[in-house]
């Protein structure tokens, strides 16, 4: 049975996000608001609590997951990239981006591209996520919350919990927000382009 959180969008209460924290800590999966839709989110290096994710949302293996960070310093952690490209993603970041890039060995293979070698990073523009983001201290290892049979992704934390509650650990609901994915945009051989629009302004990289 998932515990749902009321947790206000720019001022979010330290206790909870404390709590949603200890949650993933200890292998739960989340239910969370971004700036492009809800989330499904667990622990980086929690590969059951990955596969439940997979479970949820019927995913095959090939599916690529999104690190969602706090900032640039995350990304460079995980990510390998030039300066040319450390550019795009300062003059993006924060936002509805999710930027396909090459994996650092700070990534599991698991995660990674099965072929590319690759990972999605996403900083979004939420004040609840970098609060959540600044108690975890590390990334979370995230992926759009769509639910079988429906192409457009979850924005409604009450539905969410109607439909998912026997399978997730927590929904922290901080009211509606867009049911937009976000824009994918690929810089994995240094040559941005998107290969999905979604809420961010694709301008940048045409």
């Amino acid at each position: 049975m998932a515990q749902y959180f009321q947790v206000h969008p720019e001022n979010p209460q330290q206790r909870l996000m404390l709590r949603a924290c200890e949650i993933v800590r200890s292998g739960g999966v989340i239910a969370y608001p971004t700036d492009s839709s809800y989330a499904l989110g667990c622990a980086l290096g929690d590969k059951k609590a990955l596969e439940r994710i997979r479970r949820i949302r019927r995913l095959d293996s090939s599916h690529n997951f999104t690190l969602v960070c706090r900032d640039l310093s995350d990304i460079g952690i995980y990510a390998k990239f030039d300066n040319s490209i450390y550019r795009l993603l300062k003059a993006c970041t924060p936002g509805a981006y999710t930027f396909i890039l090459e994996a650092s060995k700070e990534v599991p293979r698991r995660l990674q591209h099965a072929k590319k070698r690759t990972i999605g990073i996403r900083v979004p523009d939420s004040i609840l996520v970098r609060a959540l983001l600044s108690e975890f201290d590390e990334p979370l290892m995230s992926s759009t919350l769509i639910l079988p049979d429906n192409e457009i992704p979850e924005n409604d934390a009450d539905e969410i919990r109607e439909a998912l509650e026997s399978e997730l650990d927590l929904v922290i609901d901080a009211g509606a927000v867009s049911n937009q994915p976000t824009t994918v945009v690929d810089c994995s051989d240094g040559v941005p382009h998107v290969v999905r629009l979604g809420g961010g302004d694709p301008s940048p990289f045409e």
